[in-house]
């Protein structure tokens, strides 16, 4: 009997269909010669410390650092994993060869391989390696089952993971804990979660520590379009007074007309992170959000594998494209202008080369049906970004004009779409991203004829310049994706930019667990830290917890042992000596140095406004007239979490009950608005719910 193991139900009952093993069993199906079993997900885990001594049992700096001799696996203690496992050992102690199905990367390789070990499986084992779950994958895949053991050093590399993960984590969590914890809350640290902790605490420094200084920008009107002068910014109010003098009563004459024609590519597909910044962009999904949704997409077989840091296709995917357009049938309008010919394949979406494991998130072809409104928002992503792929590139014409007045040179840009290509996929998109620079808008320039001039209206407005911004989910998966850029060595940068922090398919998690922490939290789509937060980076001395740069080093390295380029015994070795020297260097700190525990009633409680920077008065031109509207920006009203507290704000929500109460111009209304939950009410009704 050959024995199956898939890591959920769902998956094993796919498989189970397609190799006919259609009889159900207590914990498994059976038929055809095979019998299909299931995890759910991990079933095993490390021993905990006091597995190993009975002096780990309880927390105590003199009992760290905590390395085990060897390290040991347990099953989860939930009965429902005891009693899904005890099938699971029966099947494979009387199994003539087992098929591990288990999710094809390293986290999925451990969790198979972890319980095999438990069960104590001795038969020859295979591997099915697919990157979809349509009934084709599945069939080639068993058609082409592979090796288990061309997996192993996948297994080491999740393994080497795994245990690095235990030694940083439990040592570094308690080592913490007990020395600045207070005995009230739980200081966690992570090779993750930590260095991303930190990059936002230090972009909420560069924001809070910000001072606005003023700046001066002269402009002029001329034919109804706006010139800007080419000489940048005035740092102060008399060089901007001077140059405005300079030009005011002078003609304006157009020095030079420039048409440049351009294409602009389709973007590139999808890979996780990708797709998580653009739904929080669109969507205000969270990264653990869009993982759920992508993962749910994938096992309903719409998309392929989700859990990928890859944006380009292999070769052999390009004979199925026009298979899965043709499955597409709700999307045929978008696809009639490729039709009837065939598809291009371009090098910037196939590339074998830049794929490893698992290619770009495509969908399958299969027909979707019965989509929850999250669901088809993603889904609908996925499908118009592959569709795109195959359009021509967009041609444009840029015209730059450029004029002067007396001996101040000023220019103006604008864009003209002359075929929109791939843009067509998009055209009735309404979505637009809270980022979008007002420079990138299309506009078409009235026609200017050099040597051309005339009379114009100048103008000098004083602006402030602005600190950063916060972090969003979306431009904190960016950060911790590109973590290169924060490095100045260019042999680490070089690592980040292959690696950066983390996996995609961990970052969402990580993300949740700041929050879990009170390390974050949200302010409307910002990402904001909590004292507890702040304090705990500014008490770690520890390059090695909030680098970005060791922390990538850490990735570089756990993909070498995947690709048999480094040691996993020479990891975990490295870092037995890291964990000594952290615990060491903090039990050697005699200050009496604590960090501020966070509560979730701290949490509930509304921010303190933020002081606005003092407005300075415009500058006036030489003559005492007045010039434009000043720009300087003006106090912003605070964000409703930033409001005086309102008795109905934060209230569930009395429809779908899960979502939370937030209040708009005219009504209030509920959080989930987005995900379809319609409660209104008018915010003249005496706050009364309905």
């Amino acid at each position: 009997m050959i024995v199956c193991i898939a890591e959920k139900p769902s998956v094993a009952k796919d498989i189970a269909r397609i190799i006919g093993a259609t009889s159900a069993r207590d914990g498994y199906m059976e038929g055809n010669g095979y019998q299909v079993t299931w995890t759910f997900g991990h079933l095993c885990c490390l021993k905990e410390p006091n597995d190993y001594a009975e002096n780990w049992k309880h927390w105590s700096l003199a009992a760290l650092p905590m390395i085990p001799p060897r390290f040991g696996i347990k099953l989860i203690e939930d009965q429902g994993i005891k009693k899904q496992f005890a099938v699971i050992q029966k099947l494979m102690t009387q199994a003539d060869s087992i098929v591990n199905c288990g999710d094809a990367g390293q986290e999925g390789e451990l969790i198979q391989r972890w319980v095999m070990q438990m069960a104590r499986a001795t038969c020859p084992v295979k591997r099915l390696w697919i990157s979809s779950m349509t009934d084709e994958a599945i069939r080639e895949g068993f058609a082409k089952l592979r090796e288990q053991e061309d997996y192993n050093s996948l297994y080491l590399a999740g393994l080497s993971r795994a245990v690095g993960d235990w030694l940083l984590g439990m040592n570094a969590t308690r080592l913490y804990t007990l020395k600045y914890g207070q005995n009230r809350q739980v200081l966690s640290i992570g090779r993750v979660q930590t260095p991303t902790l930190a990059l936002i605490v230090n972009r909420q420094k560069e924001i809070d520590q910000f001072k606005p200084e003023p700046y001066w920008v002269l402009a002029t009107i001329y034919r109804n379009t706006q010139f800007t002068a080419t000489q940048g910014k005035f740092t102060s109010r008399e060089e901007g007074e001077q140059a405005f003098a300079t030009i005011e009563g002078k003609p304006f004459r157009v020095t030079g007309v420039q048409k440049k024609k351009g294409t602009e590519a389709p973007p590139h597909l999808y890979d996780l992170t990708s797709l998580q910044v653009d739904c929080n962009k669109k969507f205000s999904y969270s990264a653990e959000m869009t993982l759920n949704i992508i993962q749910s997409l994938y096992e309903k077989k719409l998309t392929t594998y989700p859990r990928v840091d890859t944006q380009f296709l292999s070769d052999d995917i390009y004979p199925k494209c026009p298979g899965i357009m043709n499955g597409l049938k709700s999307y045929h309008e978008l696809m009639r202008p490729i039709a009837g010919k065939p598809l291009i394949k371009p090098k910037r979406i196939f590339d074998a080369s830049k794929v490893t494991d698992h290619h770009a998130i495509i969908p399958t072809g299969q027909e979707a049906r019965g989509l929850t409104d999250l669901e088809h928002n993603v889904y609908d992503l996925i499908v118009r970004r592959f569709i795109a792929a195959f359009y021509p590139d967009c041609a444009f014409a840029t015209t730059t004009v450029t004029g002067a007045v007396d001996k101040i040179d000023f220019k103006v840009s604008g864009k003209e779409i002359l075929a929109p290509g791939w843009r067509q996929v998009y055209a009735r998109d309404t979505h637009k991203d809270d980022e979008a620079e007002k420079d990138d808008e299309e506009r078409t320039l009235e026609a200017f004829v050099k040597g051309e001039e005339g009379p114009h209206t100048p103008t000098l407005t004083e602006k402030q310049t602005t600190p950063p911004k916060p972090y969003t989910e979306a431009t904190l998966l960016r950060a911790m994706e590109t973590a290169g850029k924060f490095v100045d060595n260019e042999e680490l940068r070089a690592a980040l930019k292959e690696n950066g922090i983390g996996r995609p398919s961990s970052r969402a998690g990580i993300i949740e667990t700041l929050f879990k922490r009170h390390y974050i939290r949200r302010e409307r789509k910002n990402l904001i830290a909590t004292p507890t937060g702040i304090q705990l980076i500014d008490m770690i001395h520890e390059w090695l917890l909030t680098s970005c740069e060791l922390t990538g080093i850490w990735e570089k390295k756990l993909r070498d042992i995947e690709h048999k380029k480094y040691d996993a015994s020479q990891f975990v070795n490295e870092l037995k000596v890291q964990i000594t020297d952290i615990v060491n260097d903090v039990l050697r700190d005699n200050s009496n140095r604590r960090v501020t525990v966070t509560t979730d009633e701290d949490l509930k409680k509304k921010p303190a406004k933020r002081k606005a920077a003092p407005r300075k008065p415009a500058a006036k031109p030489a003559d005492g007239k007045p010039k434009a509207a000043d720009s300087t920006p003006k106090p912003v009203a605070p964000a409703p979490d930033a409001q005086p507290a309102d008795p109905m704000v934060g209230r569930p929500c009395p429809k779908c009950g899960q979502g939370t109460i937030i209040k708009g111009k005219t009504a209030y209304g509920c959080s989930r608005w987005r995900e379809g939950c319609d409660w209104r009410q008018p915010l003249n009704n005496d706050n009364k719910t309905q």
